[in-house]
């Protein structure tokens, strides 16, 4: 029997277990509700989306409010259901219902309130989560509802409802080792990454007994190319997915964008988006060839040719000059303002750009190059076009001039007529005889006193010799196959590519070749004005410049055949001298460290940067799952292999020492003579301490 209660004051709800309509501004709260912690947002949510679809599938059980002398109020108290009155009251709020509302109701005034309001919260057993998923995809797969739709049926986010979708389209196979408590939740939705249920089995059976997450994520998109690959970069989601590709988007974890599922695809989109940059260069700019890499072709053997600096046009020079006067001009008006107006900021944004435009006109290649030369154009470490302009092939060299030999062995030269030009060598008696120019032999004599005053002065002018040196080390770095300096230095530069594979397309490679092209912009274009381009540089360029051709000798490679120990030595000196910070040019990763260590290593490095008790956590795992979890523990921490460690300075050493050494001296110099004043001009050249091989020390001097 139902009963409409309408005025509760004069009529009775009836006997215990009858159902009736209650209006819902009737219901309270029962102060004998067995839950105390409030229901929360998301749950009242969940109902009221629930009711609105399904309508109240559950009766609410209540009994009758009693006033002092025992005589209902009218009212009553929700003993069991107070989230579903919550949720209709939500409702209300947003005028979905009336507060008059009827809710279909069991008075229940037999069982004392606060039992059976445990009873209700307590005995009762949620359904198993795999149950859950699986329910959710038939509603997409039997209804076609959509995330969006099942979301709004069941009060959840969209996004819960895609994820649970996604679990529910694992293989069954391995839903079944799910419920029987073979996998973890976290392993499941490892195995949700893929819809391929070939593969999600495929990976499960390869799995040892070490089952972590990320291995099983790992396994699953080994072909795959991370979205944060400078290939998808350059390429775009957009444009990737419009030529047929797929990206795989892990749900649960956070995959900076995903995993594209056609590596070869990705690459071939790669290749015709190059070369459309280089067809375009080639268009605008007149190289004879251009070529297109994934990679930079480090091994390409060509000579390269660098822009040479050229005069801007009058109009060109007028722009500049006004662009920076307004420029400069803002500048000063705008100092000190925490915030630029739009309209000023925007109006700084052309300036600069006008600047540097002009700017880039200051150099240019000459026309002749040009015509013979051609363009690489790569995919830069950060998924941008990079183009590397000015190489010269082989049989685009221009001819040098002919060097023949005399039949006696000497070289000689050939005039345009193909007649021998004599290189006047023979006795001082003859030269004097036909006034031919001096001998050779006058000549090498003459030129070597020369030579011993150049050394003498040049060793009394540091600012002089700073010049030379440093014409010395660029007619080198810069120019090929002259001889135009006059001090016996051979600067050598190693080849790294050839000791660690893909060196130059870091960033510090990428540093490093970039400065090379600015000085190699600003060098003459005729080995013979190179002195006076260097001479008239302050005193700082000159240093910039030497330093730059210093520094590519530098070579601190160690070779498992060489015996260097001094070398290694000065090495180190010289990393502590310019404070040198590998951690901004290496990380150790599975690739350039982990994976080519032992595990004993692997535990060391874990151990040195993160604790004891993080390598022991490792200790168990096989050596790839060992390495790939110590690339995380180890990531931020600044960590480095020792090999790669700046040692300290030795003053610091020494300060540590002091006092106690001090303290040891004390007593000896009371009877000791005292000692000659060392000399420290020796000092300076050498560090005497340093043993060379064999224990014998290094030699302060030589003449």
């Amino acid at each position: 029997m139902t009963i409409n209660v309408t005025n509760a004051k004069t009529t009775t709800a009836g006997e215990s277990g009858t159902e009736v309509f209650i209006p819902l501004n009737k219901l309270k709260k029962s102060p004998r509700n067995a839950r105390k912690t409030p229901h929360s947002g998301a749950i009242i949510e969940a109902y009221a989306a629930s009711i609105a679809a399904k309508g109240i599938l559950q009766n609410l059980v209540v009994e009758p409010e009693l006033d002092g002398e025992g005589a209902e109020t009218g009212f009553y108290f929700v003993s069991i259901g107070e989230g579903r009155r919550l949720a209709q009251l939500l409702r209300v709020a947003r005028k979905q219902i009336k507060k008059t509302e009827p809710i279909r109701c069991v008075v229940d005034t037999v069982n004392d309130a606060h039992e059976i309001s445990l009873d209700e919260n307590i005995t009762r057993e949620d359904m198993h989560p795999a149950d859950q998923f699986e329910a959710f995809r038939e509603l997409h797969e039997e209804r076609g509802w959509g995330a969006e739709e099942i979301a709004a049926r069941f009060g959840i986010t969209a996004h819960v409802v895609r994820q649970r979708l996604r679990l529910g389209a694992v293989s069954p196979k391995l839903m079944q080792v799910y419920r029987d408590g073979e996998l973890s939740l976290d392993q499941l939705m490892a195995f949700a990454i893929t819809d391929d249920h070939a593969r999600q089995e495929q990976v499960f059976e390869s799995l040892t007994y070490n089952r972590e997450p990320y291995i099983i994520r790992r396994e699953l998109t080994r072909t795959h190319v991370a979205a944060n690959d400078r290939r998808a970069v350059f390429i775009g989601a957009e444009a990737y997915m419009e030529a047929g590709g797929a990206i795989l988007r892990d749900l649960f974890t956070e995959d900076r964008g995903g995993f594209y599922e056609d590596a070869a695809l990705l690459d071939r989109l790669v290749i015709e988006k190059l070369q459309g940059i280089s067809e375009t260069v080639r268009q605008a700019e007149g190289w004879k060839w251009t070529d297109v890499h994934i990679d930079y072709p480090h091994a390409n053997g060509l000579r390269r040719t660098y822009p040479e600096p050229v005069d801007l046009s009058v109009e060109d020079e007028a722009a500049y000059a006004t662009a920076s006067d307004e420029f400069n001009r803002l500048t000063v008006e705008w100092d000190g303002a925490e915030e630029l107006p739009t309209d000023v900021d925007q109006r700084f944004g052309k300036l600069e750009a006008e600047i540097e435009r002009i700017d880039a006109l200051r150099h240019a290649f000459d026309p002749d190059i040009v015509s013979r030369g051609g363009v690489f154009v790569v995919l830069s470490h950060d998924g941008a076009a990079r183009i590397e302009r000015g190489f010269i092939r082989a049989e685009d060299e221009q001819a040098g001039p002919e060097a023949e030999t005399r039949p006696d062995g000497e070289d000689y030269a050939v005039n345009d007529d193909g007649e021998i030009i004599e290189d006047g060598s023979g006795s001082d008696e003859e030269a004097e005889d036909d006034g031919r120019p001096l001998s050779d032999l006058l000549i090498r004599d003459l030129t070597a006193h020369r030579t011993l005053g150049l050394r003498l002065a040049l060793g009394e002018q540091p600012d002089i010799a700073l010049v030379a040196v440093t014409h010395t080390l660029a007619a080198q770095t810069f120019y090929q196959g002259a001889e135009a300096h006059c001090l016996e230095i051979r600067p050598t530069s190693v080849y790294l590519a050839g000791h660690a594979d893909g060196i130059e397309d870091t960033a510090a490679g990428k540093a490093l070749a970039d400065r090379h092209a600015e000085w190699a912009a600003d060098m003459p274009r005729d080995l013979a004005d190179l002195w006076g381009f260097i001479a008239p540089l302050d005193h700082a360029s000159v240093m910039a410049l030497f330093a730059h051709c210093a520094s590519l000798t530098v070579n601190a490679v160690k070779q498992p055949w060489e015996r260097k120990p001094r070398a290694h030595e000065t090495a180190d000196r010289l990393a502590t001298a310019i404070n040198l910070d590998m951690t901004a040019h290496w990380t150790p990763t599975v690739r350039t460290y982990l994976g080519r260590i032992t595990k004993a290593h692997i535990l060391d490095a874990v151990r040195d940067a993160a604790s004891e008790e993080a390598a022991e956590r490792l200790s168990d795992l096989k050596k790839q799952p060992m390495a790939e979890a110590a690339e995380q523990l180890l990531a931020g921490t600044g960590w480095l292999p020792a090999v790669l460690r700046t040692p300290e300075p030795a003053v610091f050493a020494e300060r540590q020492d002091e006092e106690g050494a001090d303290a040891r001296s004390a007593d000896v110099n009371e009877l000791e003579p005292e000692a000659p004043e060392p000399d420290t001009t020796n000092a300076a050249l050498a560090d005497s301490s340093a043993l060379a091989e064999g224990g014998e020390p290094f030699n302060i001097a030589a003449e």
